[in-house]
């Protein structure tokens, strides 16, 4: 059983980005960070939980192992669950909804094995159960082996909380986030996106050039777990390092609505002061003035068949824009095939892994500073 200070935390990353999210987690000072499939393992005890959640910007959860034992059968399951300290983690007024899965195990229902675990939780802690329940209790049953994990952040984390206004097809937060830092930006250079949508990518970058924690502004499920210090953890939010920044960042969208939603966002997420959104075409943009930095931009896709052909059109004038006007500036494409890239004629480097998005494969497209 690991001890309070030697937790295994399992951070969730969006299938493909389990590198950058390692990568963040390494530079954020998350101890022994390596990825495993599905996202990155790191170690620490509960302070460094609530700090995952606070400070990640890439990860979409925060898992914590609380423990392990093997079952061959119900029976089995049904003792060891009622053994398992479930005092030390849950509260008894709190209520507890249950997951369970099962593979390669000789317990293949996972139903009755879920039903075992609200039983002995409820009998042994008293606490309630429920399907809309605060509190995620998770079982996975591999290969006979019993792995029980509570998910620490309720609310997917890219729900930022300060983000009421979307457009459509919108970008992931935590997606945009590991696409900034694939592009190598670190906050030290300004980023435009010239097709905006709601904001996303301007909006991440700006608080990351400001130091400003993602989750500074929502609650998070472990507020409601056995082990959680409230004076810690205001201190915790307090400590979020935010600095000034001189820089500017951009979206333009040819979309009103799109404008509209940015500058609420923007505002909302309390960096209105360092961007700036204007309603233009891709045509119609040209770089500020001052330093070169990274355009971004997360195009249509079209995920119909013959959306490719009439949509190269667009890629084509965007990448003729760029080449033209942005010398210096290096570019980043989000979208779905390589034929897409391409039609921008851009000097692309190796692509990025494929990442799903929603069920849509899409990969990053980069260039070094254009000629």
């Amino acid at each position: 059983m690991e001890t309070a200070d030697d937790l295994e935390i399992f951070l969730i990353a969006t299938p493909g980005l389990e590198a950058p999210l390692c990568a963040e987690a390494l530079e954020r000072g998350f101890a022994q960070a390596r990825t495993v499939k599905g996202g990155v393992v790191c170690h620490g005890g509960w302070p460094e939980v609530w700090r995952a959640n606070l400070e990640l910007r890439g990860a979409n959860k925060v898992l914590v192992r609380l423990g392990s034992f093997p079952a061959v059968h119900l029976a089995q399951l049904d003792k060891r669950a009622r053994k398992f300290p479930w005092a030390r983690y849950l509260r008894a007024d709190v209520p507890v909804k249950v997951e369970a899965s099962s593979r390669k195990s000789r317990i293949y229902h996972a139903g009755a094995a879920r039903q075992r675990i609200e039983r002995a939780i409820s009998e042994s802690l008293g606490a309630p159960i429920s399907s809309e329940g605060t509190i995620r209790v998770l079982l996975r049953i591999e290969k006979d082996i019993c792995t029980l994990s509570v998910d620490s952040s309720g609310e997917p984390l890219h729900k930022r909380g300060h983000k009421p206004a979307v457009a459509k097809a919108p970008m992931r937060e935590t997606m945009a986030a590991m696409f900034l830092r694939e592009c190598g930006f670190d906050g030290t250079e300004p980023v435009l996106d010239p097709m905006c949508g709601s904001g996303t990518f301007v909006i991440e970058a700006a608080e990351i050039a400001l130091g400003l924690p993602p989750g500074r502004s929502r609650s998070f499920a472990f507020e409601k777990l056995a082990k959680f210090d409230h004076a810690l953890w205001h201190n915790m939010q307090l400590g979020a390092n935010a600095h000034e920044t001189q820089l500017i960042f951009r979206g333009s969208d040819r979309n009103a609505g799109a404008i509209e939603a940015s500058i609420a966002n923007a505002d909302e997420a309390g960096i209105g002061h360092v961007t700036r959104f204007q309603q233009y075409s891709v045509s119609d943009i040209k770089p500020p003035e001052g330093s070169t930095g990274l355009v971004i931009v997360n195009p249509p896709y079209g995920a119909r068949i013959g959306d490719e052909k009439r949509l190269r059109s667009l890629y084509g004038s965007l990448g003729n824009v760029l080449i033209k006007r942005f010398k210096g500036w290096r570019v980043g494409i989000v979208t779905t095939t390589p034929g897409l890239a391409r039609a921008t004629r851009l000097p692309l480097l190796p692509p990025g892994p494929i990442v799903d998005h929603g069920g849509t494969k899409i990969r990053l497209y980069r260039t070094g500073p254009l000629e």
